[in-house]
């Protein structure tokens, strides 16, 4: 919503934090992982619609037709079922409303992206991304709140997603 130019943020291994003063994008930088990695709710996102997320322009700077998000995984251990050392997810919002996924610049399906990280503890609604509104959630949320963490955690949510899925 914020970053009307081409903007690179650079993620070392390990624990990462966005800080930064009020009104810099850094729930936007968060917003955009969850947005690439197939988040579909816009009220998640701090948006009343999907095309909110895209940039509406300024005084100065005319609005644009598209929100793209590129999001470069280094995968050189293997963490994902992917024979390619890094693998590169994209997806892309139009004015118009239409949309797409892309995996190594290859057309997708939502679904692909999500059985790609299904069990990893990284995906739009992981453990591993954790913004401060969160926190308080995981506190003084509910059991099944607490248990779905526990599952994406424990590594089985990828088996209850399957049994759902075949019993459907």
């Amino acid at each position: 919503k914020s970053f009307a130019s081409h903007t690179i943020a650079e993620f070392q291994p390990g624990v990462m934090s966005v800080v930064g003063p009020n009104g810099c994008g850094k729930t936007n930088i968060v917003d955009a992982i969850r947005w690439v990695l197939g988040e579909q709710r816009s009220s998640t996102l701090r948006a009343e619609r999907m095309d909110d997320l895209i940039f509406n322009g300024t005084k100065g700077r005319r609005s644009l037709g598209i929100a793209e998000v590129t999001l470069a995984i280094d995968n050189d251990k293997g963490i994902l079922p992917s024979e390619f050392g890094e693998v590169e997810l994209t997806r892309r919002l139009y004015r118009s409303g239409d949309s797409e996924y892309l995996i190594n610049r290859t057309t997708s399906r939502l679904r692909d992206i999500q059985e790609l990280f299904s069990d990893t503890g990284f995906g739009h609604n992981a453990y591993s991304i954790i913004e401060l509104a969160m926190v308080e959630g995981i506190i003084s949320g509910s059991s099944e709140q607490r248990r779905a963490l526990i599952d994406e955690a424990a590594g089985v949510t990828k088996f209850k997603s399957a049994k759902s899925s075949t019993e459907k």
